[in-house]
C-alpha cells in the first residue's frame, strides 16, 4: 500500500470512521459519498464501536501478495453492533476455537508488513471478547 493512500484511510483503520445517512439513517462502512440505501448524500461522520460478531469466516492458506507473512490466517465477515458487515482478519484465536455468532472487538495491529523497502501498515482486526472475571469479595 502506498504512503499517502494509507495517510487517507487512517481514520477508518484506526478508529472504525465511517459515515451515517442523514436522510435515511443508515450506518455506512468504509465511508462512501453516496448511500448506498437511499442515495443521498452521506457526510456525517460516525465511529463505530468496535464490537460485533462473526457472521462467517474461512482460513486463508494462499494468500495474496503483501499479506503471506501472515498465512495462514483466519478471514471473517463481521457483523457490526450497528449494522454493517465488514471483513477483517481474526487475531488471537486458533480456528478450531472460532464459532458463528462468536463475539468480537476491533484491536489495531499489523496488517502488512511492506516487504523490503514498503512501509508497515497498522489497522483493524478484531479478536474475541475478553472476559473479564469477577470475583466476590470475601465475607468478613
Amino acid at each position: 500500500m502506498n504512503i499517502p493512500r494509507n495517510w487517507r484511510l487512517q481514520q477508518q483503520r484506526y478508529r472504525l470512521e465511517g459515515e451515517v445517512c442523514e436522510k435515511c439513517g443508515a450506518r455506512i462502512f468504509p465511508a462512501r459519498d453516496i448511500c448506498p440505501e437511499c442515495e443521498a448524500p452521506a457526510k456525517t461522520p460516525l465511529v463505530f464501536s468496535g464490537k460485533g460478531e462473526v457472521y462467517s469466516y474461512t482460513t486463508v492458506h494462499t494468500p495474496p501478495q503483501g499479506f503471506e507473512e501472515f498465512a495462514p490466517y483466519i478471514l471473517a465477515l463481521i457483523q457490526l453492533e450497528e449494522g454493517p458487515l465488514i471483513t477483517a482478519q481474526l487475531t488471537d484465536v486458533d480456528a478450531d476455537h472460532v464459532d458463528i455468532g462468536m463475539p468480537v472487538e476491533m484491536v489495531t495491529r499489523k496488517v502488512q508488513g511492506g516487504g523490503a523497502e514498503g512501509p508497515i501498515v497498522y489497522g483493524y482486526k478484531f479478536r474475541p471478547v475478553l472476559h473479564a472475571t469477577v470475583h466476590a469479595a470475601p465475607h468478613e
